[in-house]
């Protein structure tokens, strides 16, 4: 039994051979995630696939049924589990012959939209994509967005936030907390003010500080001024590509507000929220101070309470993480499938493909020392040392450890092992584990035809 088979051993599709179809195509291009459908199924597997996203019995949505389940029983081995929901565009501007594309950001850009709720755990490892939404926008609809604040919440893309609370309450509904996590964008008061199991939390960035609360100051903006500082925390800044790695020095604040709704809508009641920002003191000159304000529905009685939260928002980069493997791993935005219907249903399978690469990479940094049995099989690891080991190939008593072999693995895609490298990200990792298989399947190869003679 494969992984691929175990992971969606629950999904039903009404059809037993296209539940395996799918089990095969998942294990196929988790092997294979950058590879052309003919390049990692062959001829006879690439005209199966596109039969299974041409068949309209196949729902999106289903296909992801028994993945999700599967997440929500990892979920399980912890007292808490955070979702990450966020929306990115699959471009498909270069493929002008696909059929059913609608306008993106860009107004001459054509493509589809993609909302997905990743679960994570409170160490940061991906635990499984619970629930994706894909919609376009009609071209027709291009330049009407100034009417925007005419239209009922329903009849918005904002929407699929309180969607993403719904079927987070759906797909973990006996787990014992949850917290919900979304960027500025999702900073909505109907957010905040929609009903939610007692089980689930929400964890948002703000973004408009000019609103009313309950205070002296009237507005957010001027009541955060007036808070004192609870505490003081050093936090590592990572460098980038205009800004060089710091440690910095942060001041911590916290306090809860009733927060009034928006003018502009309906009058409904206030909403008690919990406000953390941190906020970084005397930045080196010329650098832009880093600052987080966050809105909560979670209590803060203490500084070490405040920093688990902001911690378990620095975790929700995860997804954009996971959206990068998907499009440049796995590739989704050069797939020629000819139709939006299509790409909807080959997004799942390979959302599954993106978790399972990022997990690997992730899961490694988590549980370093166990064995690397867990992702491979016994002639694949041996395949793997003799490989890398190449001037001194005497096997291990024992298997490596996964991280270990993560890091071999992704010694195959270019990875240099240097002191000064760190971990291995998922880029060299994807690349590792389709050579990876081009050997362990010559080996089985000439095993076979060795036994053969």
């Amino acid at each position: 039994m494969t992984w691929a088979w175990d992971e969606l051993r629950t999904t039903q599709l009404g059809d037993p051979r296209l539940e395996f179809r799918l089990s095969r195509m998942v294990e196929a291009f988790a092997q294979h995630p950058e590879a052309s459908c003919t390049e990692a199924l062959g001829r006879a597997g690439v005209k199966a696939a596109y039969r299974f996203w041409d068949n309209p019995r196949v729902q999106a949505e289903d296909v992801l049924v028994g993945h999700a389940e599967q997440c929500a029983r990892r979920g399980m081995e912890y007292p808490v589990v955070l979702v990450a929901q966020d929306t990115t565009e699959i471009d498909l501007t270069s493929h002008p012959a696909t059929q059913g594309t609608g306008y993106l950001g860009s107004p001459n850009g054509r493509g589809l939209l993609l909302h997905t709720l990743l679960t994570i755990s409170p160490t940061g490892v991906p635990l499984g994509v619970l629930r994706q939404f894909t919609w376009t926008r009609p071209v027709e609809e291009l330049g009407k967005r100034h009417r925007r604040r005419k239209r009922l919440l329903q009849e918005k893309e904002s929407q699929r936030w309180l969607d993403g609370l719904a079927a987070t309450a759906e797909g973990l509904p006996s787990h014992p907390h949850v917290v919900l996590m979304g960027d500025r964008e999702s900073d909505l008061f109907d957010l905040f003010a929609a009903p939610r199991p007692g089980h689930v939390d929400l964890l948002v960035r703000v973004c408009r500080e000019r609103r009313r609360v309950e205070h002296p100051a009237k507005y957010l903006d001027t009541a955060l001024e007036r808070e004192p500082v609870r505490g003081h925390v050093q936090i590592e800044i990572p460098p980038r590509a205009n800004r060089q790695a710091r440690t910095a020095q942060m001041a911590v604040r916290w306090f809860s507000l009733e927060v009034h709704a928006p003018c502009h809508g309906p009058k409904r009641p206030s909403v008690r929220l919990t406000f953390v920002l941190v906020e970084e003191l005397n930045p080196p000159q010329g650098e832009k101070p880093v600052r987080w304000l966050l809105a909560t529905t979670l209590a803060v009685d203490s500084l070490e309470g405040a920093l688990r939260y902001v911690q378990w928002y620095a975790y929700r980069w995860t997804i954009e993480r996971f959206h990068f493997v998907l499009k440049s791993g796995c590739k989704i935005e050069q797939r020629q499938l000819e139709t939006v219907e299509r790409i909807e249903r080959a997004i799942p399978v390979f959302s599954i493909v993106a978790w399972r690469l990022l997990w690997l990479t992730l899961e490694a940094r988590e549980k370093p020392e166990v064995p690397c049995t867990m992702i491979l099989e016994e002639f694949e690891w041996k395949v793997l040392w003799i490989t890398v080991h190449a001037r001194a190939p005497q096997l291990p008593a024992m298997p490596p450890t996964l991280r270990e072999a993560v890091r071999m693995i992704a010694q195959l895609g270019g990875f240099l092992g240097r002191k000064c490298d760190g971990e291995p990200g998922p880029q060299t990792l994807w690349r590792g584990l389709r050579r990876l298989h081009d050997l362990s399947q010559g080996w089985l190869a000439a095993h076979r035809h060795n036994e053969v003679c």
